[in-house]
């Protein structure tokens, strides 16, 4: 395979399939977009986690045309409470609450299982004419006018641009020799799906106990997505429990407001870190998503942090190419860095100023954290500032963001 002037993205996750179609609504089909990845012979997916999208990035997929395939089952955050207290509490009183529109109509989050998303992109990127290779990026070597790409299973093709889209451990980051910065939290989120006796009114919970936060987040149906964050090693105990045992511990921290809890799957720890790329961008290589940044979820935040930079780089591609520059060119890619390192740091800081203040067992900074949140409760323009933040609609944002086509 020979093709000229095509854009390759290694990675078929949420961030790549996303950037692929966004690229090919922006550029017709006389570019040629590629996405490779192994993963793509898994299909349907069988991830059953899922992943709160934030208002902004609903809009992205409603741009690309693929939120009206997942809506249905999609489950709008309509408020949400925030606690702070010890795992044995009688009681948590609601130390800050939000209510769950940014605008008429729009929830600031909606939560989706990840299978759905990722087979509704998948769908959407055949019928779009995007060859999705069920294979790996293995090597490339950089020209001036382009980038030579070599793939897992023998083909090569010529293009303007690659884009790694691989992940936090992304092969292609590591042989573009780009460093990377952060540090390991000794934290482990424990991901699993629960059922319970009553509706949870499309509320999203999260309960700051010492070892970190333990949030539930509304699923369709008396169904919720729990994530539990725990010291590493801790965390390793609970999911080797038994049934009966892990039902005992999850019971302590969720309560029985919402009726008998019942595990629905097997429950997972995920260790959790922090690291920015030093740079998101190589000579006609750019960085996406976990490939770029991974940040605590403490807030919820790292699938739309990438998705965000799925609608920065394919803005300035698009706008480039319209205007006859090639794409993969050193000014167009620094105009994607500058527009999303800046957020990415912040962000960065934010969550880990949270994490910071959180999980930890000083009486002292419970005092103070309780004060400050009762401050931002208090104070309905705060809290509207930090709500819209949250769904991404704040800062310079791009089209798609915005819910417009490119």
């Amino acid at each position: 395979m020979t093709t000229q002037r095509s854009i390759v993205i290694g990675g078929g996750a949420f961030a790549g399939l996303a950037l692929a179609l966004a690229l090919r609504q922006g550029l017709g089909a006389d570019v040629p977009v590629i996405v490779a990845d192994p993963a793509l012979a898994n299909r349907p997916s069988r991830d059953p986690r899922a992943s709160a999208i934030v208002a902004a990035c609903r809009k992205l997929f409603d741009a690309i045309g693929v939120w009206a395939d997942v809506a249905p089952d999609a489950q709008p955050i309509l408020d949400m409470v925030i606690t702070d207290s010890k795992l044995d509490d009688a009681t948590r009183p609601a130390f800050l609450t939000f209510a769950g529109q940014v605008e008429a109509g729009e929830p600031f989050a909606h939560m989706v299982e990840n299978r759905l998303l990722i087979d509704a992109l998948v769908r959407h990127a055949e019928a779009a004419g995007i060859e999705l290779k069920a294979t790996a990026v293995t090597g490339f070597e950089t020209r001036s006018d382009a980038i030579a790409v070599t793939l897992a299973d023998g083909g090569r093709c010529e293009a303007s641009l690659l884009v790694a889209a691989d992940g936090a451990r992304s092969k292609l980051r590591e042989r573009a020799g780009i460093p990377t910065h952060g540090w390991d939290y000794n934290q482990s989120g424990i991901v699993v799906t629960v059922g319970h006796e009553r509706d949870h009114g499309g509320r999203a919970e999260e309960h700051f106990l010492p070892s970190g936060p333990f949030a539930m987040l509304p699923l369709t149906g008396k169904r919720s997505s729990l994530v539990w964050t725990e010291r590493r090693a801790e965390a390793k105990r609970l999911v080797a429990l038994n049934a009966d045992e892990f039902h005992a511990e999850l019971e302590r921290r969720a309560g029985l407001h919402l009726g008998e809890l019942k595990v629905l799957d097997q429950p997972r720890a995920f260790p959790l870190s922090y690291f920015v790329a030093r740079s998101f961008i190589a000579p006609r290589l750019a960085l996406v998503g976990d490939a770029a940044h991974v940040i605590h979820p403490i807030a919820g935040q790292g699938l739309n942090m990438g998705l965000k930079d799925v609608a920065a780089l394919a803005e300035v591609v698009v706008d480039a190419a319209r205007m006859g520059i090639d794409p993969g060119q050193v000014d167009v890619l620094e105009r994607y860095q500058r527009w999303r390192r800046f957020d990415t740091m912040a962000m960065g800081v934010a969550t880990n100023s949270l994490n910071f203040l959180f999980s930890n067992k000083s009486s002292l900074l419970r005092v103070v954290r309780d004060i400050g949140l009762g401050i931002v409760d208090r104070a309905p323009p705060l809290k509207e500032l930090f709500i819209r933040q949250a769904a991404g609609l704040t800062g310079e944002i791009p089209r798609l963001l915005k819910g417009e086509s490119l």
